[in-house]
């Protein structure tokens, strides 16, 4: 514990951030990629990128009636341009499927399809469990609070 203050104190002695919220934007984004980097390596095994894992998540969500191309997009965590692209190469492996609106033409819903529902069955679970194991260590009320802190720093307008 005396050790951590030392530093503590050595860090703002050195000021090695002009402000804490450039402190907090850099441990924000080192975060983001240590979770981004255990979710690449366990849909690589699979061929999913984070955008399509992402996508068939959205789909298994919206059930039997499915999303238009611009609702997939609103939903998804990370922005992707080209979510027609990304559509197109889940579609290609039979893992969702796109449909022309009878009413209207202009409309095409995209569903999840069986084996796009069984590929997410079968990644639940080390998800889960990667998930467990890089949160796990924080308490309950940690985790509240640090979720609670995230959703409040995406709205800095509320």
């Amino acid at each position: 514990m005396v050790v951590v203050g030392r530093l503590q104190r050595e860090l703002k002695q050195n000021k090695p951030f002009q402000s804490l919220e450039s402190e907090v934007y850099l441990n924000l984004a080192r975060t983001a990629d240590v979770l981004q980097r255990w979710e690449v390596d366990l849909l690589k095994p699979v061929d999913l990128t984070a955008s399509q894992y992402n996508i068939l998540r959205i789909l298994r969500g919206a059930g039997a009636d499915g999303h238009r191309c611009a609702e997939i997009a609103s939903r998804m965590i990370s922005r992707d341009p080209d979510v027609t692209r990304l559509l197109d190469r889940l579609e290609k492996r039979g893992l969702v499927r796109r449909a022309r609106d009878t009413t209207d033409r202009r409309v095409v819903t995209t569903r999840i399809t069986e084996a796009g529902l069984q590929l997410l069955a079968e990644l639940d679970e080390p998800i889960e469990s990667a998930q467990r194991k890089l949160l796990g260590h924080l308490s309950r009320h940690e985790l509240e609070t640090l979720n609670q802190l995230l959703e409040a720093a995406r709205s800095p307008e509320a």
